[in-house]
């Protein structure tokens, strides 16, 4: 049996699917009366009788009232309206306005910064049961033998996740009292039957505390994502993929100063991958994954260059300490189709996850990271005596852990890695261990290119970035020299964020590709020089940005205001002869 919230959301591809369905729906009808009540509509549409209810108030829906009740009759036209309304495809715009609304039902309700994870939770429950009701459907559709058709449609082997019948959301749209409680008890049972693909992803939600979340409230919630279906078939992978983006992207903006925990703006991740250059079967991997921007702009970088095929053979590591976070990037990448990519949770610094058999840190073709800035309070004993990762270099200072993330880098890096840093411009000059940890790698040839960000690009911070590209294979015309770009001033203005236009991200990348001087922009710096400069690497020391002030010489300055006071004297003596000859 077809369930006809199939309906909704459907790709331009499945015009003629939603054509079969309509014909489908109109044989059913064949067997009820012509005016149908509430529950049977939901009941056949399979959606909450509350959705139909506030579809009336939007008026899109007039079903007849009848009996001195004025219970509602459906005729085959408002059954047209239903087909019509279910059937009507989402542009990417209407579901980002869709998604971030059930936010609107918790605002309030809950601190902003916890919320999200509430809302992605119930976002991809909703996704994992309507892709399963579709999975069984379809193999429902191959099969004429009753009995075991049944028995393969529910087959795990069928199913990209096991969704127990019990939990599946239809269950969940029933419950009118504890509801919260219900939804604990799904999410504990998705857990287990998932296990070990789905570990974690839920433990930092508890929907069950009534204070936070009453039954009404979650009611709304449940009403509001049971609208639409997000199967696979009526809504891509891409389209619900950057719609989660979205909401990332609002939730950070929202978070103000936390957003920038688990959020790097996508232009940024865009500008390193674009001087990076995944290839083929390529290992990359973000000790500080966050919500998983890099490693999907990894993958956008390589389907857009060689095709969906190609990109699918990329290996995708990461790894993050927040629980919440950690959720945020392996839905990420569910919600993405990437099934494949590790994201594991700990403290990179002190115990990181990706280890070879023989226990060292394991080594990867590309090493991305935004590591949180300047940190204080970090495992310092723990990294300084694990995996090798001050072997050749000085200890990071103990109440600065910048450093630290750039030594464990360069370990992650195989022989021929690459990698791509943001950090806080201090790093380039600050003293210290740190310049002596600056100083070693430079004189070991890892620093390729030095890029300078705008200020005002991250959440919660208005201090100016930089990239630090490395890369322990340089090419020979590129060996004992490093490329600075100055990239503060390109930029488009924002009221709270700034943000780099695409003419920005492909001028630094043209710079980058090009490694040669550009005035006010480039310039490919010797070794030389910067030992000449005690390995400071400040900008300012290697590019003059400023405009240059215009030499005025004044005694023939004088003469134009001369001649200048003459011509007015001119003016104004005319100006009085035609004023007498008007009598003024």
């Amino acid at each position: 049996m077809i369930t006809y919230e199939h309906l909704t959301l459907y790709l331009e591809r499945d015009r003629l699917k939603l054509l079969i369905m309509r014909k489908d729906i109109q044989q059913k009808l064949k067997s009820l009366p012509e005016l149908l009540t509430i529950s049977q509509v939901a009941e056949i549409f399979s959606i909450h009788q509350d959705t139909l209810r506030n579809w009336e108030k939007d008026g899109i829906l007039v079903p007849l009232r009848v009996g001195k009740r004025g219970d509602r009759k459906y005729r085959p036209q408002d059954i047209e309206t239903i087909v019509d309304k279910m059937g009507s495809k989402l542009t990417l715009p209407q579901l980002e306005s869709f998604l971030w609304k059930s936010a609107d039902i918790l605002r309030g309700k809950i601190d902003s910064s916890d919320y999200k994870k509430y809302i992605f939770g119930l976002l991809f429950y909703k996704r994992m049961s309507d892709v399963w009701d579709e999975e069984y459907n379809s193999v429902l559709e191959m099969f004429k033998d009753d009995n075991a058709k049944i028995m393969l449609a529910r087959a795990d082997y069928n199913h990209r996740f096991q969704v127990p019948k019990d939990c599946r959301w239809d269950k969940i749209t029933e419950h009118a009292e504890n509801i919260g409680q219900k939804l604990n008890e799904v999410f504990d049972k998705l857990t287990n039957a998932n296990s070990p693909k789905l570990d974690k992803i839920f433990d930092d939600l508890d929907f069950a505390n009534k204070d936070r979340f009453p039954n009404e409230t979650l009611q709304k919630l449940i009403n509001h994502f049971s609208q639409y279906n997000f199967g696979d078939t009526y809504i891509s992978s891409d389209l619900l993929g950057d719609a989660y983006e979205y909401l990332i992207k609002q939730f950070a903006a929202d978070a103000g100063k936390k957003g920038g925990s688990f959020y790097t703006p996508r232009e940024v991740e865009r500008v390193i991958l674009s001087i990076l250059k995944p290839h083929q079967k390529d290992h990359i991997y973000d000790p500080t994954v966050g919500s998983g921007g890099f490693l999907l702009e990894s993958y956008d970088y390589l389907k857009q260059k060689s095709g969906e095929k190609i990109a699918r053979t990329l290996y995708l590591y990461g790894q993050e300490q927040e629980l919440a976070t950690f959720a945020i990037a392996r839905i990420n990448m569910f919600l993405h189709g990437l099934d494949s990519a590790d994201i594991r949770r700990g403290d990179t610094l002190a115990n990181p996850q990706f280890l070879t058999q023989q226990g060292n840190l394991q080594t990867f073709d590309i090493v991305v990271a935004n590591p949180p800035y300047s940190i204080k309070d970090w495992e310092y004993e723990a990294f300084k005596n694990r995996f090798g990762r001050l072997d050749g270099y000085d200890a990071p200072p103990d109440k600065n852990a910048d450093y630290a993330f750039v030594l464990h880098i360069i370990k992650s890096m195989n022989q021929n890695g690459r990698a791509g840093i943001v950090l806080p411009h201090g790093v380039l000059f600050r003293g210290g261990a740190e310049a002596r940890i600056r100083e070693q790698i430079l004189k070991n040839d890892l620093i390729e290119t030095i890029i300078s960000l705008p200020s005002k690009l991250f959440y919660g911070t208005g201090i100016p970035a930089v990239i630090l590209i490395l890369n322990k294979n340089k090419s020979e015309e590129k060996k004992n020299k490093v490329l600075i770009i100055d990239a503060e001033k390109d930029y488009l203005e924002g009221k709270n964020q700034n943000s780099l236009r695409p003419q920005d991200i492909n001028k630094i990348v043209k710079a980058h590709d090009g490694y040669q001087d550009v005035d006010k922009y480039t310039r490919v710096v010797d070794i030389k020089e910067i030992i000449e400069n005690d390995f400071n690497l400040n900008i300012r020391q290697y590019i003059d940005s400023s405009e240059k002030e215009e030499i005025i010489n004044v005694p023939e300055a004088r003469k134009e205001i001369q001649i200048i006071k003459k011509e007015l004297a001119e003016v104004d003596h005319q100006v009085e002869r035609y004023l007498d000859e008007l009598n003024y």
